[in-house]
Order: structure tokens, then C-alpha cells, then sequence
């Protein structure tokens, strides 16, 4: 099989030159389906009537993220009479994992930088989770192993993300000056996780990353890429589709001199985990929720087996399926990016060129983000068989054609892109390899274009009226963990104090 370079453009995945070359019989197969329930909601097609009715105070819609945060925060506040509604078989949305006989994975998800001091919800949790110790350290055993990150380039892989091999004068100078601009910013405290404590009207919203980059005079190549693929990893998004407040956010909502990130072998996955231990009693998987509407003062919550009549919703979904449920809600306008991501079993490690594998090992100027390492974290002394978790945003062209190439192509055609990518780096990674399970996500992160902070519509949905409470991190504009727990955490404070007024 042989992709023509037209086509690549034309789907805008971006690797050309592909060819099936495998010295190696390679397993592997989709892993994902949920998204024809979606496309029969797309559709409007009809869904047949519950077989019961179960009458309860609170549901929340939506187990990823922001749903079992809405659920640690009732539960910690004494509220147990409700019900998280989950699409999948399991609970955790793009904090999902898998695991095989090696290692558990990640599936997205996979890391929570280490929270700054205004991040009190996340450290909270922590502390109840064992990540955060009582005199203000963390377990070492969950911060990132050295060496944390790599990046492939000029042929041999160096220390770190920022590029430091073969660059001019003046490539360094501008380094310089973007981190003292970055700086500025931090020092402003206008740039804050969640982003909700500190955001307010910017003219940096009213143009793109790309073009703040050439005000300011940002002409190197090595810089431009490195703050791109910062886009790309966080948003899915270029420069010319991110918003300059949310490149700059990027950069300037951390502490420059953190430790971390905070990792686990199923990444965010282990926090689900953890988490479910707990909530689980309040969970239904399988539980795909077709219509939401008013019933007098209260709510309807369809799914094909059970109707739920709540006093409240809390609706943790994307933004962006409102419109398909709930009767007159309007579409949000939001643009989300479409992903793959993969899981790489390797049956021995590639031969390596420079420093030894890292956590994050990223390619310079790859259409795709790299990969993480499972067993990273391991304490074993000799691994010979691990897992890659490979990461690949489509955000260049079209997100509606490349969410169409995502089913169009077959997984020979994912699988063959994903290994030529990965062939930059090591070109011996067909020997290594003997399986690759691929998941795609259609809509796997709102990407925050420009004026996203203005949008009056995410404003009006913060205070949604009438008993239903929208949750999702889509509502920041920014796919983050903290984001998640901080939205989830709000709706349910709101939707308690209407369950229990008298």
C-alpha cells in the first residue's frame, strides 16, 4: 500500500512518502466505538422508550473528568443522592487507560503539572490521594523520573524540549527575550490555573499565537516551532488557530521553576482509578444519555434502559453534544480538535542516538507530538518489553476532514503513519514492535481560537439557568486536568444549593 502525497495534504495529516514496509508481522486493532452513538445523536436517529422510570435529586452527565469531580466534591460535602451517567464501559474520558502484561497506559491523559498554591482544589484532592504530603512535599515515587523529556533533532536526541543543537546568534537571543516576555507575563498574575481566578478582557484574544509571534519581532525557526508544538501538545491547535492569551497561558500560568509533572504508567488514568475506588457506587458505564428535557421543575435524563427524573443536571459532557440533547440549547460555536493516539508494545527497546530514553521523547518538526513511556516510572533495574503511547493532534487543515479521514482510513493506514513518524528517530522501530492499538477521538479537546476568552456564550453557560449546570473543561477554553476538577467542582457546588433549598 502507498499513500500519494496528494492525499496526505488533502486529509491534512501530513506525512508523505509512506510505504508498508514491516520486516515483522505487527498486531493491533481500533480500540474506540462510542462514536456511533454520537453519529445516531448527530443524526437525530429515534431511540426506543426507557424500560424504567427511577426518580432521584442530582444526575451528572458524564464520567470523564469533570463529572467524578462534580461527584468527590458532593460526596466530600455529604451529598450521596445522585448518579454519574458514563457512556463507555469504564469512567475517566480523556483520562482513560488500558494495560497489558507489561504495563498499565495511558490512552490520552497523562500527566498533571505540579499545582501551583492557588490550585487548592487539585491540591486537595492530592493530599486525600497520597500525592501531597502534609508538610507541603510530594511523593516522590509520582514525580517524573529523570531524564523527564528529549527532542529529537539533527540526528541525535538532546536534553530537553527546547531546542539548544545548531542554533544561531540569533536563534538564542530571541529564546532569551520570549522567556523575559513570558515572565513579564507570570509576573502579572493574570494568567492563572484554573484560568477562571485570573482571566479578564485581553486584547491578546483578539489575535492569534502566530501573530503576536511576528509583532514582537519572533522570527526564528527553532523558536517558532517549539512554541507551535506548546499549541499543538495543549490545544491541538497551530499558531494561527490558538488565541495569543492562551499561547501565552501556556507559558506563563506556571511557575518556571517547578518540579515535575506529577506522572503514573496509565497517566491520568491513575487518578480515575483512585477516584472510582471511592465513587464507583455512584457510577452507571453503559449509560448513554440521548435526551435531556424539562418535565415540569424537573429533568428528564433519557438513556435506553433507565429515565431519570433529577431536580438538578449537571451536564460534564463536551459543550458541544448540548444542542443534540437538550431541547432549544444552542450550539455553543466551540472548535475541538481531532486526535490519534496510539499504544506501541515493544518486544525490545531501538537502538538509541544521544541521551538515553526519556519520559517525553518528541521529534523536531514531526506533524505528530512523540511519545510517552510507560514504565518510565518503573524501579525495575532491566526492562527489556514497554509501552509507547504515541500522541498525534491533527491540527493542521480542516478539523472536519481530518475527522473524516479518522474513519475513512483504515488502521494498516494509522498504524503505517504512525511507524514512519517514528522511523525519524528509529529506524529499526518495525523490529521492535509487535503490536499497535490505535484510538481516535473525533472531538478530543476544544482548541481556544481567538476571542475564545470574549465567547458570550461559554460566559452565559458558567451561570446556566433553570436547574442544569454545565461543567466541561471546553468552558475554559483549555483541555486541563485542573481545568476539569475546578468546572465540575463549581456546577456541583451550584446544582447542591438548588437540590437542597427548601
Amino acid at each position: 500500500m502507498t499513500i500519494s502525497r496528494r492525499e496526505f495534504v488533502r486529509t491534512g495529516v501530513g506525512l508523505i512518502g509512506l510505504s508498508c514496509k514491516t520486516e515483522r508481522p505487527i498486531g493491533g486493532r481500533f480500540v474506540d466505538g462510542s462514536f456511533e452513538l454520537g453519529h445516531r445523536l448527530r443524526d437525530r436517529s429515534p431511540f426506543p422508550a426507557p424500560e424504567s422510570t427511577v426518580r432521584i435529586p442530582l444526575v451528572i452527565v458524564g464520567g470523564g473528568m469533570a463529572g467524578l469531580s462534580a461527584a468527590w466534591w458532593l460526596d466530600g460535602a455529604g451529598f450521596r443522592d445522585f448518579v454519574v451517567l458514563e457512556l463507555e464501559p469504564r469512567a475517566g474520558g480523556n483520562a482513560r487507560w488500558g494495560e497489558n502484561d507489561i504495563t498499565p497506559y495511558p490512552w490520552a491523559a497523562h500527566y498533571v503539572p505540579v499545582p501551583g498554591k492557588r490550585a487548592t482544589l487539585v491540591r486537595r484532592l492530592f493530599t486525600e490521594l497520597g500525592v501531597l504530603h502534609s508538610d507541603g512535599s510530594w511523593d516522590e515515587r509520582f514525580l517524573c523520573a529523570d531524564p523527564s523529556e528529549r527532542l529529537f533533532v539533527h540526528g541525535e536526541w538532546q536534553d530537553g524540549l527546547e531546542p539548544v543543537v545548531g542554533l544561531t546568534q540569533r536563534d538564542r537571543d530571541e529564546f532569551r527575550r520570549f522567556a523575559a516576555k513570558m515572565s513579564e507575563w507570570r509576573a502579572t498574575g493574570r494568567f492563572t490555573i484554573p484560568m477562571a481566578l485570573g482571566a479578564e478582557s485581553s486584547a491578546l484574544d483578539r489575535l492569534s499565537m502566530d501573530d503576536w509571534l511576528a509583532h514582537q519581532g519572533f522570527s526564528s525557526p527553532a523558536l517558532r516551532w517549539y512554541v507551535g508544538y506548546a499549541c499543538r501538545d495543549d490545544y491541538g491547535a497551530t499558531l494561527h488557530d490558538t488565541s495569543a492569551w492562551a499561547g501565552i497561558h501556556y507559558f506563563a500560568s506556571r511557575d518556571d521553576e517547578e518540579r515535575g509533572p506529577l506522572t503514573w504508567p496509565e497517566g491520568n488514568g491513575w487518578i480515575v482509578r483512585r477516584l472510582l475506588e471511592k465513587l464507583g457506587r455512584y457510577v452507571r458505564t453503559n449509560a448513554f444519555v440521548h435526551r435531556i428535557e424539562r418535565s415540569g421543575t424537573r429533568w428528564r435524563v433519557y438513556t435506553p434502559r433507565v429515565a431519570y427524573v433529577a431536580d438538578a443536571v449537571v451536564f460534564a459532557a463536551p459543550t458541544f453534544l448540548a444542542p443534540y440533547l437538550i431541547a432549544g440549547a444552542p450550539d455553543p460555536g466551540f472548535v475541538y480538535s481531532p486526535w490519534v493516539t496510539a499504544n506501541l508494545t515493544l518486544e525490545r527497546w531501538p537502538a538509541e542516538r544521544g541521551i538515553p530514553p526519556a519520559w517525553d521523547n518528541v521529534i523536531y518538526n514531526s506533524p505528530a507530538l512523540g511519545y510517552v513511556v510507560a514504565t518510565h516510572q518503573s524501579l525495575r533495574t532491566a526492562i527489556d518489553r514497554t509501552v509507547w503511547t504515541f500522541y498525534w493532534a491533527l491540527a493542521d487543515g480542516s478539523p472536519t476532514a481530518n475527522r473524516e479521514a479518522l474513519l475513512q482510513r483504515d488502521w494498516r493506514f494509522w498504524k503505517e503513519a504512525i511507524l514512519t513518524d517514528i522511523e525519524r528517530a528509529h529506524p529499526d522501530i518495525r523490529r521492535c514492535v509487535s503490536r499497535v492499538d490505535i484510538l481516535r477521538l473525533g472531538h478530543a479537546m476544544v482548541r481556544p481560537t481567538v476571542g475564545f476568552l470574549a465567547a458570550r456564550e461559554r460566559l452565559r453557560r458558567m451561570t446556566s439557568p433553570e436547574r442544569l449546570f454545565f461543567a466541561n473543561s471546553d468552558l475554559s477554553g483549555l483541555s486541563l486536568f485542573e481545568e476539569a476538577q475546578y468546572r465540575g467542582v463549581t456546577a456541583a457546588e451550584r446544582a447542591l444549593a438548588v437540590v437542597t433549598r427548601p
